[in-house]
């Protein structure tokens, strides 16, 4: 199959655009910084205009004109509706069930949607330390669904996770009920290759569908474990002329604030 640059767009603006699209104006998400923040904040400037935005830091109704690098960036705070302490933050909205997407990345990824962001390796001896959970946690368990976005890769899609962050569907099933949460948990993967949901009743994530050029061998050549796909297997819509062009704008907008290079707002 033919490579998605050839179509004029990335896998990863494949995977940022079609993880947008899963968001409503009427969400209030909890935005995780990366990846998540681009989707997030492409469905507000173009589908989804009444999203609430919220991060972790105690911003609500954020309107950032670019990306943050960190969850403290002023950009947040300046253009948010309000800003909150965040001990209210987390008791009032998050763990008040007033959060209805929780949108999170993940460093390693099981088949169930357990995240790892803590480290790789033995836990006492690291291979590698990771940025660590956050907020991460609480999102995965208080927020009404959450949508994970990440690129696909053998070392991140694993069978076994090193260390469980952010709990998904644990060992499948029931798992998260007979530990009394009662929240949806991962509802939607989206990686730069195919957007995946998990099975009702396993509860282990399926393909549903291929991005454009994306065969199945590929999917599982990048991922840890023997992959399911739906028998009614899609094909995501490729990005329009609108999407592409709000993404690379707000990615441009991004970068060239991040260098010090930015005069006053883009237009």
């Amino acid at each position: 199959m033919s490579d998605a640059k050839d179509m004029g767009f990335t896998p990863n603006e494949m995977m940022t655009i079609a993880a947008s699209r899963a968001l409503k104006s009427d969400d209030v998400c909890f935005v995780g910084i990366g990846a998540p923040s681009a989707a997030c904040n492409v469905a507000r400037l173009t589908h989804a205009p009444d999203i609430t935005l919220i991060y972790e830091s105690g911003t609500i109704g954020t309107a950032p004109d670019v990306l943050p690098l960190s969850i403290g960036d002023g950009e947040l705070c300046e253009t948010a509706v309000t800003t909150v302490a965040v001990p209210e933050m987390f008791r009032y909205w998050l763990q008040g069930g007033r959060i209805s997407i929780g949108f999170l990345g993940a460093a390693q990824l099981d088949k169930f949607g357990n995240i790892n962001t803590t480290v790789i390796g033995d836990y006492a001896h690291p291979k590698t330390r990771l940025p660590g959970g956050g907020g991460a946690p609480e999102i995965a368990t208080s927020s009404r669904q959450v949508y994970i976005t990440m690129a696909q890769s053998k070392r991140g899609m694993v069978e076994k996770i090193d260390f469980f962050t952010s709990f998904g569907h644990g060992d499948g099933g029931d798992h998260r009920k007979r530990l009394g949460i009662d929240t949806a948990g991962p509802t939607l993967l989206i990686t730069d290759l195919a957007i995946w949901k998990p099975d009702p009743v396993t509860k282990e994530f399926t393909v549903v569908s291929l991005h454009p050029g994306v065969s199945r061998e590929q999917v599982q050549e990048t991922c840890g474990w023997t992959v399911k796909f739906a028998e009614a297997l899609d094909e995501t819509p490729a990005p329009t002329e609108l999407e592409l062009k709000t993404l690379r704008d707000l990615q441009a907008r991004t970068k060239a604030a991040h260098q010090g290079t930015a005069k006053g707002k883009a237009a």
